[in-house]
């Protein structure tokens, strides 16, 4: 039987962190999960909305949401 996950299983701040570094510790954070699992992420405004979801898409994983919240965004990503 085929799971639906719709939870939140991990989360990481990455608030006030700069491009790449951002999507390095996203990558690095998704290579330690399984297949399916969730990470939600939390990051700024401009650049990092700008290139941390492509390019975590170009290594293959999901992007689920996307969801603005004051000055900063919720990306929710399943590998």
């Amino acid at each position: 039987s085929k799971r639906i996950k719709a939870n939140v299983e991990y989360t990481i701040d990455l608030r006030g962190v700069k491009c790449p570094h951002n999507f390095i510790k996203t990558k690095l954070k998704l290579e330690e999960l399984n297949k399916g699992d969730t990470l939600m992420i939390f990051i700024d405004d401009g650049e990092s909305i700008n290139n941390v979801p492509r390019s975590i898409e170009n290594e293959g994983y999901r992007t689920l949401s996307i969801n603005r919240v004051d000055t900063y965004y919720q990306v929710l990503i399943e590998k």
